[in-house]
């Protein structure tokens, strides 16, 4: 039985391109990138053509992108970097309870260590008050770190309004665009971005690999130390095939497009939905399919159906999809992005999935599925 994979979110396959990219630069491009002899330059080149590639790709200059082992470290470096830079300004950083846990716990141990965090509310599509933002901007405030896009419902924050109102404030403005990469357009000069978190392997590039964006007149300490790569900026030895490799799914997706993208994956969630609908299924879509969201991720709560009831059954039909985030999902920890837009006495907590298309889905694969899951709904919601 061939497994159909829904949980793109989590990971990507890797695109065919992207592993002859690779497999090649291996092969014939192993010298080390800070070597002065031709097979060291040969390598600094290939680096080099692959950081233009990603910078355009987001509106920044080739210098402003630091390539790191990927999203977690980049939301790391930027914030702690931040928090310990600038420190005699002030201790204040404004966030989201709904962000990745690469960006919630430095926020706790900067809790711990005296900083204040303060967490916007989010409604119940998972968006921030735009107003209480403005509020919480006081000349203390040095770091406000919000997602582009959410992991779990696929909320799309309002990034520009955002900037709009951090440029002018002492703080800098921090972006997770983990989920964001791949399906949503950004500029981060328009967007007053200054520092923005992006990994490979959501864009069907390869794991362990992923860039932080730096604004040109920011200096921030350095999480890694060790040598003097990356302009002394990231410590260690740049993993050559793989940056090519980064660079080729970064074309890949500019070539594709992200409102075609959007829109395959709009034709998706509808397919299911309206599967749903015809066989009177009992539902929720968590955080909705509206304009504000990405329709990369669709998250339901299939009423009165717990969600190991629905991943166990589905993982037995074959199909991959999550309860969550792919960093929680093998706890047994609820959905902490759940809780904060529904609470947490609320029945989506312990009945929702997430479904997280990809570049390689099908629409005969999303019917498939649409149909195992009215059976196992239909089934349960009879009891």
């Amino acid at each position: 039985m061939k497994e159909i994979y829904l949980d793109n979110a989590a990971t990507t396959p890797m695109s065919s391109k992207v592993i002859d990219v690779i497999t090649d630069e291996m092969k014939n491009d192993f010298g080390n990138a800070s070597s002065t002899y031709e097979l060291g330059r040969k390598a600094r080149n290939t680096i080099d053509r692959a950081r233009h590639i990603i910078a355009s790709s987001i509106g920044a200059n080739d210098g402003e992108i630091i390539f790191t082992s990927g999203g977690s470290e980049s939301n790391n470096t930027a914030i702690f970097g931040t928090a310990y830079g600038r420190q005699n300004i002030g201790k204040k950083i404004i966030t989201t309870p709904i962000e990745h846990p690469s960006v919630l716990n430095p926020m706790k141990r900067l809790e711990k260590e005296g900083y204040e965090i303060v967490y916007l509310d989010v409604d119940e599509t998972g968006h921030i008050s735009l107003d209480q933002l403005k509020q919480e901007l006081t000349p203390d405030t040095i770091l406000v770190s919000i997602m582009a896009v959410n992991n779990e419902v696929g909320t799309i924050m309002p990034l520009q309004e955002i900037g709009d109102l951090v440029k002018d404030t002492n703080a800098y403005f921090h972006v997770d665009d983990v989920q964001g990469m791949g399906t949503i357009d950004i500029d981060v000069k328009k967007m007053h971005i200054d520092f923005m978190s992006v990994s490979a392997h959501k864009i069907n590039g390869p794991k362990f690999l992923g860039f932080l964006y730096e604004k040109n007149d920011i200096s921030i300490p350095n999480l890694v130390l060790g040598g003097e790569q990356e302009v002394k900026r990231r410590a260690g030895t740049e993993n050559v095939p793989g940056i090519a490799g980064f660079s080729e799914a970064v074309k890949e997706i500019e070539e594709i497009g992200h409102q075609n993208i959007q829109d395959k994956y709009h034709h998706f969630q509808e397919i299911i939905l309206n599967k749903l609908d015809d066989n009177d299924v009992e539902y929720d879509v968590n955080g909705g399919v509206g304009e504000n969201m990405s329709h990369h991720v669709l998250n339901l709560h299939i009423k009165g159906v717990s969600t190991t009831v629905l991943q166990t059954n589905l993982d037995l039909a074959g199909f991959a999809v999550s309860g969550g985030s792919a960093c929680t999902a093998g706890s047994l920890e609820p959905s902490h992005v759940l809780i904060a837009c529904f609470g947490a006495d609320s029945p989506r907590i312990l009945e929702s999935i997430r479904i997280s298309f990809g570049r390689y889905n099908t629409e005969e694969e999303v019917e498939k599925f649409a149909e195992e899951l009215v059976k196992i709904a239909n089934k349960r919601q009879s009891k």
